[in-house]
C-alpha cells in the first residue's frame, strides 16, 4: 500500500475525472474473457449515450439482475480493448469481504449522465 501523503492530488486534477450516472440497458455473458466477466452496455443519456463496457463482476451479479441497474463510471479514459470487446468506460466497483466486485451506484434514482461532485 503506497503512502497516503505521496499520493495527494489536487481538487482540479480531481476534477479531470469525469464520473457519471448511467443506466445498463444490456447485459451478456462475455466467456472470451480471461476472468469471468459480463459485457455491459450503459446509457448516459444526451450527448455521451450508449457505451460498452465489461466488469468482473459475475460472483455477485447476473447479465439478467444488471438490465435497469444504474452504476456510476468513468467516461473519460481512452476505449481499451478487452478480449473482442472495446471498454469505453470504466463501471465503478469496491470489493466485499471475499475480494468479489460490488457496482458502485447511487442509493436513489437519479438522471442518467449525473456527474459526481
Amino acid at each position: 500500500m503506497s503512502n497516503l501523503k505521496d499520493d495527494i492530488i489536487s481538487f482540479d486534477e480531481f476534477m479531470k475525472v469525469d464520473v457519471r450516472t448511467g443506466v445498463i440497458t444490456r447485459a451478456e455473458p462475455f466467456p472470451e474473457a480471461r476472468k469471468p466477466a459480463i459485457k455491459l452496455w450503459v446509457d448516459f443519456g444526451g450527448k455521451l449515450g450508449e457505451k460498452k463496457s465489461s466488469a468482473q463482476i459475475t460472483a455477485n451479479y447476473t447479465p439478467e439482475t444488471l438490465v435497469g441497474t444504474q452504476v456510476m463510471a468513468v467516461v473519460n479514459f481512452p476505449p481499451r480493448q478487452i478480449g473482442p470487446v472495446m471498454s469505453e468506460v470504466l463501471v465503478l466497483g469496491v470489493p466485499d469481504a471475499n475480494g468479489e466486485i460490488v457496482l458502485v451506484r447511487p442509493d436513489q434514482t437519479v438522471p442518467a449522465g449525473g456527474r459526481l461532485h
